[in-house]
């Protein structure tokens, strides 16, 4: 019954955060993230029980099916929801609390041939958007935020929110970060930056215009 009950909540969160489900059935049935979470509790609990090639071999049964790689040596938490999910990879000594979000293309990822603990740790309630990369034994904070197509190699704070490359804490407060699936509405600096720039432009535009017209009446006066 406990794994019923584990199941149900899982789809539950599936309800919560997509807006597209429709029906228990056609999530059961259709949703390859959940797929992946169940494969993966199954290849756990054979690593560890040290019987690390039927566990890396379900986890491959499972990236073939779903095209999510989860390592069996991942720690993951409950309510873990993977929007989407093609192309997210968790590596093996990743380390994921409860009501985490991620989307398709996520890397928690290693940085090289370390040994030891290798992977990101990611705290509860954190949302790592579309094709973000979070590379490294690095911690990133609980309700932390990372924008789409970040590359993350430090530690990132509780509350924050982090973009570019290499990822940025853009915004940092003590209440909590609402985690919403508008992870396109996240600041962008750059962007920021270019609109700083074509202001300052165009004030330089308009000195210039003022100046020249100055020495037009200078002259029209001679």
């Amino acid at each position: 019954m406990k794994i019923f009950k584990r199941m149900k909540e899982d789809m539950d969160v599936v309800f919560e955060q997509d807006p597209a489900a429709r029906t228990y059935l056609e999530v059961f049935l259709t949703y390859s993230g959940l797929h992946a979470i169940w494969w993966h509790r199954v290849a756990h609990a054979f690593f560890k029980r040290k019987m690390f090639f039927i566990a890396r071999a379900i986890s491959q049964i499972s990236r073939f099916l779903t095209g999510i790689e989860i390592h069996p040596g991942a720690k993951i938490g409950r309510r873990f929801f993977i929007d989407h999910g093609m192309g997210v990879v968790i590596g093996e000594t990743c380390e994921i609390g409860d009501d985490v979000t991620v989307f398709q293309g996520v890397t928690l990822g290693g940085t090289g041939k370390e040994k030891g603990k290798r992977h990101p740790t990611i705290k509860d309630h954190a949302l790592i958007a579309t094709g973000a990369k979070v590379l490294g034994s690095i911690t990133v904070g609980e309700y932390a935020r990372i924008g789409a197509g970040s590359v993350v190699l430090k530690d990132v704070p509780a509350h924050a929110t982090v973009v570019g490359i290499p990822g940025r804490v853009v915004r940092q407060h003590g209440k909590k970060v609402e985690k919403t699936l508008d992870h396109h509405k996240l600041p962008d600096p750059i962007q920021d930056r270019f609109n700083q720039l074509q202001k300052e432009i165009d004030t330089l535009k308009k000195e210039i215009a003022q100046r020249k017209e100055g020495e037009q009446n200078d002259d029209s006066n001679l």
